[in-house]
């Protein structure tokens, strides 16, 4: 196979974007990231777009070949990948294939949703007909009643309080101070939003145990990353990563199935196969991007990866640990928390965040010496999730 690299990255601040059609944000980045590859006149061979609904937010389909066409990329192959949360992820696996098996020689991905055409309940209703639709959708499971179930449980398991919880996201909503992409720009404190008299007020229960500061904001949003061949990218003269492993794997659709609800298999199999792919161990790790939709999730993905044993996770967290200058640091854009969770956007925020950072771009929120970079995209409720390692080359 041939080795790839993300040479280009795009992406615009994350939030409400009215302004914007979904249409024009894929394109705001998509022409951020080949400008910033340097591509000049060579030609993109492939667009892959990740979304996961746009028909349902936007009532539009076949966003990829609009992309295209916005872009005069002709006679670009273009395809949308849903994956649910994931598709990001799954748009890069698919971007990282096409130019490893010699498909293609320059990718275009490009994770894109807008959320906020439609009103809050309608935007939780449509992400929760991913839910397993005879068992969990037909009786009105949200995705953040799937995460109240899971946390609850997990939290009984391995000692896990609500300050352990509070404590991920006060560290994300830190981080996101530091990045001007990011749709929540306030800080908070464990006052604020766990102990003071009015913190049920300012902190309500959105799915017992998780609060709302446990939840991730609506957003609209984009990002976007070029790949190519690490040849091609030498020859363009910029900085640049390699895609060094991928890895992806599926569970039970329903979460009730699983012979133990709190094991997040997928993301431990997924993990291992990028690890191995890129002949390296979650050890190696300087900087990770992590899919923290609620807070339990940033826990319990750190020790499903492998960072942390079962249960030590939320003590990493209170130790400081996954904070920025930490011995890990775990979410330095802000996470889905604090930057912003335009579904089909993440998993290429978190590349582009992880390039950056292995770049040396990334100024305030900056890991020192971050060589190696990890992220984990996880769809539906970890039943479809896709991991990568990403490498500065020396």
């Amino acid at each position: 196979m041939k080795a790839v690299a993300i040479v280009g990255i795009g992406i615009i601040p994350f939030g409400r974007r009215d302004e914007d059609s979904l249409v024009d944000m894929m394109a705001t980045t998509g022409l951020m990231a080949m400008d910033d590859a340097g591509l000049g006149d060579r030609p993109v061979d492939e667009v892959y777009v990740g979304n996961m609904a746009s028909g349902m937010f936007n009532h539009q389909v076949s966003v990829a070949s609009a992309l295209v066409d916005k872009l005069a990329l002709f006679p670009a192959g273009a395809e949308r990948i849903e994956n649910g949360p994931a598709s990001g992820g799954s748009a890069i696996k698919h971007g990282y294939q096409a130019i490893a098996s010699g498909l293609a020689e320059v990718v275009l991905v490009v994770g894109a949703e807008k959320m906020r055409d439609v009103a809050g309940p309608r935007a939780t209703e449509i992400v929760s007909c991913m839910a397993q639709p005879e068992a969990e959708y037909i009786y009105g499971v949200t995705l953040p009643g799937l995460a109240g179930m899971f946390a609850r449980l997990y939290m009984a398991q391995y000692g896990i309080t609500r300050q352990h919880l509070a404590q991920v996201a006060i560290k994300n909503h830190d981080n996101g101070l530091l990045n001007p992409n990011a749709h929540i720009q306030m800080k908070i404190t464990l006052e604020g939003i766990l102990t003071h008299p009015d913190a049920t007020v300012n902190n309500p229960v959105v799915a017992d145990p998780l609060h709302l500061y446990d939840c991730c904001p609506v957003s609209d949003g984009a990002a976007a990353v070029l790949l190519t061949t690490t040849e091609i990218a030498q020859s363009l003269g910029r900085p640049f990563v390699t895609v060094a492993g991928v890895g992806q794997a599926t569970d039970t659709h329903a979460l009730h199935e699983r012979q133990d609800p709190t094991d997040l298999k997928a993301v431990t199999i997924a993990a291992q196969k990028a690890f191995a792919m890129a002949g390296c161990t979650p050890a190696d790790v300087n900087v990770a991007e992590l899919h923290d939709a609620f807070t339990i999730l940033e826990i319990a993905e750190s020790e499903h990866v492998g960072f942390f044993e079962k249960g030590a996770g939320a003590r990493a967290v209170a130790a400081g640990e996954t904070r920025i200058g930490g011995s890990l640091p775990i979410n330095p854009s802000g996470g889905l928390k604090a930057r912003g969770h335009p579904v089909g956007a993440t998993g290429v925020a978190q590349a582009v965040e992880l390039v950056m950072q292995l770049r040396g771009q990334a100024d305030e929120r900056q890991v020192k010496g971050a060589q190696t970079g990890f992220a984990l995209n996880f769809g539906g409720f970890g039943n479809n999730v896709v991991a990568l390692v990403l490498r500065r080359e020396s």
